[in-house]
């Protein structure tokens, strides 16, 4: 979904904490107007769910990067991506719509200001993803646009990198979609580690959030860079393109993990 505003007052946002203003501002407009809140902010496991996962991943991550710092006069319009995972619950959408709505109504950012949201701005149809290999890829590029954390790596070996993304997508269909996905999990991680990295550009970034809620402030920093693969990426290259909707890593629902590729070489 995309949602462009008008900003009736001046809106600043952050370097580096638009998705968090995002975020957070939903979740107060979600809770006051709407009986999703617990499905969709604060989603809990119930018996039968995902090893491991007490808190689901949301079913939602924002795209606001190109937000970071910059202040946006009366008059001037912005605009910010969702990409919502619910397929189970297609209704949610517009109401989600008007959650949005809403909170350009009280207003974003340090300041409060206000912004109206574009009638037109209307969410997409539903996009279908394949997880089928690609044609013979032999690189790939790929650029971490927000800070990205991967568990358990202080750099993104493509096995680590591949795992973490297998396991974010089965995660997500399993709690939102068709199930969880029908691979060899095992299988899927030993080709991964036979792909190298030839290349790595990263550097870590410090970055903190403090919840309106607690008081409480929470690390969301991460690694922004790129990174260079090569090896036989043809059943991988798939997984990157879903996970460039998705994210990866941890915190995704605070706008970090955001990836893009690039195909280099292919045989």
């Amino acid at each position: 979904m995309r949602f462009r505003f008008r900003a009736r007052d001046a809106i600043h946002f952050p370097p580096g904490k638009s998705a968090n203003i995002l975020r957070g501002g939903f979740g107060l407009i979600l809770r006051s107007l709407s009986d999703l809140y617990p499905q969709i902010f604060e989603p809990r496991a119930q018996a039968g769910g995902p090893s491991g996962l007490a808190d689901r991943p949301r079913p939602f991550v924002f795209r606001a990067a190109h937000l970071d710092g910059k202040t946006f006069a009366p008059g001037e319009q912005f605009d910010f991506g969702v990409n919502f995972f619910d397929v189970r619950n297609p209704t949610r959408i517009a109401r989600i719509a008007a959650v949005f709505e809403q909170l350009g109504c009280e207003g974003l950012g340090p300041g409060r200001g206000r912004a109206e949201m574009d009638p037109f701005a209307a969410p997409a149809e539903p996009l279908e993803l394949s997880l089928d290999p690609a044609c013979r890829i032999r690189r790939v590029r790929v650029e971490f646009v927000t800070p990205t954390e991967l568990k358990g790596a202080d750099r993104p070996e493509f096995g680590v990198l591949a795992a973490r993304i297998r396991d974010r997508l089965s995660a997500l269909r399993e709690l939102y979609d068709d199930g969880p996905l029908p691979i060899d999990f095992r299988a899927f991680a030993e080709r991964a580690r036979l792909v190298s990295m030839t290349g790595c550009d990263i550097h870590e970034i410090s970055r903190t959030r403090r919840s309106s809620r607690t008081g409480q402030s929470h690390p969301i920093g991460g690694f922004l860079g790129e990174a260079e693969y090569e090896g036989d990426l043809a059943g991988f290259v798939p997984y990157l393109e879903a996970a460039t909707w998705t994210g990866v890593g941890r915190q995704t629902v605070w706008g970090k993990g955001e990836i893009r590729i690039s195909v280099l070489e292919s045989m």
